[in-house]
């Protein structure tokens, strides 16, 4: 593949963060965590966000402004620290991967839903005009799902995002928007490459390591992962990598910015199976010039997690952990080869992200030094 195919968008590289992801999200960020971020030399922040959250119970159409004061926070401390803000309706009007609650309506076939998601996103980009998009985008809708007759056709998700974008672009015309692509943000969409929006693709294949034993995940056993895998439509190693990226990378080619908005991995796959694949992952997203946003910064599938009694903090992704520490103060890599340093970013000085790198099992509730 060709190096830096994608050269339209920065290089993001950071996290999610879910304060706003649910219904019973209180939208409570931590400047901590920007803080962090910048410090670790992250420049990106993707906010999945709930529209219930700022909207009345009865009224789609009335709005709660203490919400919405809480997303002004969000954009002011991604300017104050220097990270790129990118807000994503992850529960839309209409359409959401979240089985917690169903809508009422189908974004994809309901003009009454449509409407409601385009009043919505207009109402964020007229709040937000002026900001520069090098400080913040749009991300109309998390992982539209795979197409068919009765949901949701290629066309209908097409007309959706056209009237969306429209929306934006009728109170700020110079807004980044980004569009997840289809079958849960997995097949880019060439059919919108004139509508002048990027494209975000997904860092979770193969599911059975990224979503290893995952809860939320229907299905009836879970054979340990090893990487390269074997699976029963075929094996899973690098070179398939390459082939589910050559698409995003053909897309980058035409013109179309591309992000990846999601990736990671679940904590009970083991250490040494999840570095040799998101190894590969990140590798391969580099030389394509594309960024990533972590799923998630706190949480089991994410970066950090309360150590035991809430006395101090491990911060850990997938089956690495890490210490946030300053390199003075007990931080910094520690009892690790190079082979096993974070691979994600560098300090804003040049040198490698203060960070720890140590060993740990699910079953116990302090990790052990590499």
């Amino acid at each position: 593949m060709c190096p830096l195919s994608q050269t339209v968008l920065p290089r993001w590289r950071g996290f999610n963060l879910l304060e706003m992801f649910t219904s019973r999200s209180g939208g409570d960020f931590r400047e901590d965590d920007f803080r962090w971020i910048a410090d670790w030399g992250f420049d990106f922040v993707r906010i999945p966000m709930c529209y219930l959250l700022w909207v009345e119970e009865t009224d789609i159409y009335k709005v709660k402004e203490p919400m919405l004061e809480k997303i002004d926070r969000v954009v002011e401390m991604g300017r104050q620290y220097g990270v790129h803000v990118c807000l994503n309706f992850h529960r839309a009007p209409g359409y959401s991967v979240n089985r917690e609650r169903s809508e009422p309506f189908n974004l994809w076939k309901d003009q009454a839903a449509l409407d409601a998601f385009c009043f919505h996103w207009e109402l964020l980009a007229g709040r937000y005009r002026g900001i520069p998009s090098g400080q913040l985008s749009f991300n109309l809708v998390n992982e539209p799902r795979s197409p068919s007759e009765e949901l949701m056709t290629r066309a209908d998700h097409e007309r959706v995002v056209r009237a969306a974008v429209a929306s934006i672009r009728h109170m700020d015309a110079d807004r980044l928007t980004i569009i997840d692509g289809l079958t849960w943000a997995n097949d880019p969409c060439p059919e919108l490459a004139d509508l002048k929006v990027a494209q975000s693709c997904r860092a979770y294949t193969p599911m059975e390591i990224s979503h290893h034993k995952a809860h939320w995940v229907a299905r009836e056993g879970w054979p340990e992962p090893t990487w390269p895998l074997e699976t029963p439509t075929g094996p899973c190693d690098r070179r398939s990598l390459e082939q589910h990226y050559a698409r995003w990378a053909d897309l980058a080619r035409a013109g179309v910015g591309v992000h990846c908005g999601e990736g990671g991995c679940f904590n009970l796959t083991t250490h040494d199976v999840f570095l040799r694949w998101f190894r590969d992952v990140l590798e391969i997203l580099t030389g394509l010039g594309i960024g990533l946003a972590l799923w998630q910064f706190r949480g089991a599938f994410g970066v950090i997690r309360g150590s035991a009694g809430g006395s101090g903090r491990e911060f850990r992704h997938g089956g690495l952990v890490v210490d946030p520490g300053r390199p003075d103060r007990g931080g910094g890599i520690r009892g690790a080869t190079v082979q096993d340093r974070h691979p994600l970013g560098r300090s804003r000085r040049g040198s490698r992200v203060g960070i720890r790198v140590v060993k740990w099992s699910p079953s116990s509730t302090r990790a052990a030094n590499n």
